[in-house]
């Protein structure tokens, strides 16, 4: 297990060796604090838990700020979960790009931006009923038929059509790591990752 929680920066581009213009994001990542250690024995299962971005006090509830006090370390936004967990850790340790590969490849976890409620042409990608001619009026848009009349008499679940898009937990997997800029706590991987600008992301290697 490598992982980290991070911050999306935003988007910007660089140019390869080649001199090829690669879109890539920036994401601030880590350092995080490790704020319990489970094990098969007491827990079940194998995992480290890591805190990351602070937090006001005045905003923490009781048991989270026993939790945190026990680990050594100040309240924390976010707490995820790593399974599977390689090397020794002990809560208030720090943990930092250094478990990042810079040679390799990461999967990003974020959620994708509200996109409101939309129809099922953006949602699905529809193409609509028929052609814009021979006679149809306002139906270029249209979902179509959702079901038969007579039998079974109903709409059947998971039926694609119209609602809220995005805000959705989303993973994007396989992103090669372009550039690790250790003493700002910066990475750089290539293509796009969910979310919006200042938006939690889950960075697994």
């Amino acid at each position: 297990m490598a992982g980290l929680i991070g911050k999306k920066i935003g988007m910007t581009s660089v140019f390869s060796v080649e001199g090829k213009n690669i879109p890539c994001t920036v994401i601030e990542a880590g350092p995080c604090v490790v704020t319990q250690v489970k094990t098969a024995k007491t827990d079940g299962y194998d995992a480290v838990q890591l805190g990351f971005s602070e937090k006001k006090e005045k905003h923490t509830t009781k048991p989270e700020m026993g939790h945190f006090k026990k680990a050594g370390t100040t309240p924390k936004s976010h707490v995820v979960e790593f399974r599977d967990a390689e090397g020794e850790f002990k809560p208030g340790d720090q943990v930092t790009l250094s478990v990042i590969n810079e040679e390799g490849w990461v999967d990003v976890c974020g959620i994708s931006k509200g996109k409101g409620f939309q129809g099922v042409v953006k949602r699905y990608n529809f193409h609509g009923v028929g052609d814009a001619t021979h006679g149809q009026k306002d139906r270029l848009r249209a979902p179509g038929s959702l079901g038969a009349s007579s039998y079974p008499s109903r709409v059947f679940k998971g039926m694609r059509m119209a609602g809220r898009m995005g805000g959705e937990r989303k993973t994007i997997q396989n992103l090669k790591v372009l550039k690790i800029i250790p003493e700002s706590n910066v990475i750089v991987v290539k293509g796009s990752i969910p979310g919006c600008k200042g938006s939690t992301v889950i960075i697994n290697q």
